[in-house]
């Protein structure tokens, strides 16, 4: 009883903290204009356990992509499409230590979150850079715990010590055919 009303408060939670997205999100999110399909190549790439896609509130697109591991994530930077887009964003500055230098190369999984924001009256000059005014490329990996009733916002093969997993409080729909 204790732990269906601990559920209960969670639920709760969530809902009043994540209805503004929900709300938000039911307008189709558009990828940023003269970009190459980021989620179709992430998703083709070796290692990646899956990917996701959105838009924030804020105007933030994002694109959330879960790797095996190090490797994994190594594959995807130096791939055509990602070498081709960094390069177009970038004046040529590199890690002096190369990619993911502290980052140790038996790591788990690792969730990769990479955001931009684009002015749309700036979009119709075709100039992508000059558009951006917030890009970042941003590496997380999962600390033991949490809940998940009735499924997850990572893919199931993303293994997390500790997750509680529990079905759904909502019974399921029946079939109206």
């Amino acid at each position: 009883m204790k732990q269906l009303r601990e559920l209960g408060a969670i639920l709760v939670l969530a809902a009043a903290i994540f209805s503004p997205a929900v709300i938000a999100a039911q307008a189709p999110a558009q990828a940023p204009g003269g970009l190459p399909d980021l989620v179709g190549a992430l998703k083709a790439t070796p290692g990646v356990l899956g990917v996701d896609a959105g838009q924030m509130i804020s105007g933030k697109q994002v694109i959330f992509a879960w790797f095996e591991n190090k490797q994994a994530v190594l594959n995807w930077y130096n791939s055509d499409v990602h070498r081709r887009l960094m390069n177009s964003f970038s004046s040529g500055g590199r890690r002096p230590d190369g990619p993911l230098a502290g980052i140790k190369d038996d790591s788990g999984p690792i969730l990769t979150i990479a955001s931009i924001t684009m002015d749309p009256a700036a979009m119709k000059s075709g100039d992508l850079k000059n558009a951006t005014s917030q890009i970042a490329i941003e590496l997380y990996a999962p600390l033991p715990g949490g809940l998940a009733a009735g499924g997850r916002f990572a893919p199931a093969t993303v293994k997390v010590p500790g997750l509680v997993e529990v079905p759904s409080a909502k019974p399921p729909t029946k079939d109206k055919h």
